[in-house]
């Protein structure tokens, strides 16, 4: 039976000491949910402040409640509750759950990949928010630290390290015209590049050869621009219309 005192005992000195500390739990989660989220607002990503914020805050939620099994239900918990709930389920069921939400973030088209860091972000943004739900301050901020330093310098570092630009390569061919693999083989070689191999697609339809594939830098060599290759293919024998862009991950 619903009664005054049945009510008051969720408003009681230690309830309202436990809902606080769940209460800066959640606030404290919540930024530094916005901490790594800014770096993806910032560079006009899908996932941005808010969706970290919230990944991050409601991470901590389901796992700080966890540890307060005694103030459950005003401190009357319902028959068939456990008494000791097992933290690790709850971070299964979390981390489960965020998989689904990085796939949504993940994007394919034609050999670029876009949104892998924003998906593995997303990922590391629950991390935090179990490890502040469990106590786990110190951690959770070097890790969002971590998280948000990753994103924003070590692109740069990237780009400063040697490697093999990839660039996807779309070749429409006229009407009745028969391309050649050696000969695009060739073409590539001259302009500092090589086929990958097992990308090479071909297609064909009302008598026209579609050819997509990867060509990836050699070693040693300065390889073409985008712009150079784009203006030699214009004047290639036999190609009908181009696209050029480089092959992301």
């Amino acid at each position: 039976m619903l009664t005054q005192d049945s009510l008051a005992v969720y408003w009681s000195a230690a309830e309202v000491e436990t809902n606080i500390l769940v209460c800066l739990n959640l606030f404290g989660a919540l930024l530094l949910g916005f901490l790594v989220g800014y770096e993806r607002s910032h560079h006009g990503r899908a996932a941005g402040m808010r969706t970290y914020g919230l990944v991050c805050m409601a991470s901590a939620a389901l796992v700080v409640i966890a540890g307060y099994p005694g103030f459950w239900y005003g401190g009357h918990a319902l028959s068939g509750v456990a008494s000791n709930p097992d933290p690790t389920r709850i971070i299964q069921g979390i981390v489960t759950g965020i998989g689904f939400l990085g796939a949504g973030v993940i994007m394919k088209e034609g050999f670029s990949i876009s949104g892998l860091t924003t998906a593995a972000s997303i990922w590391a943004s629950s991390a935090i928010g179990i490890l502040v739900g469990v106590g786990f301050y110190a951690a959770a901020i070097f890790l969002a630290l971590l998280s948000a330093t990753c994103m924003m310098w070590v692109s740069r570092l990237e780009n400063w390290l040697p490697s093999r630009q990839a660039v996807a390569i779309m070749l429409r061919f006229r009407r009745d015209f028969t391309p050649s693999e050696a000969v695009l083989r060739r073409m590539a070689d001259r302009r500092g590049y090589e086929i990958a191999g097992g990308t090479v697609t071909i297609a064909f339809q009302d008598g026209q050869a579609e050819w997509r594939f990867v060509a990836i830098a050699r070693i040693r060599l300065i390889p073409a621009s985008l712009a150079e290759m784009a203006q030699e293919l214009t004047a290639f024998e036999g190609v009908e219309s181009f696209q050029l862009s480089h092959a992301r991950n």
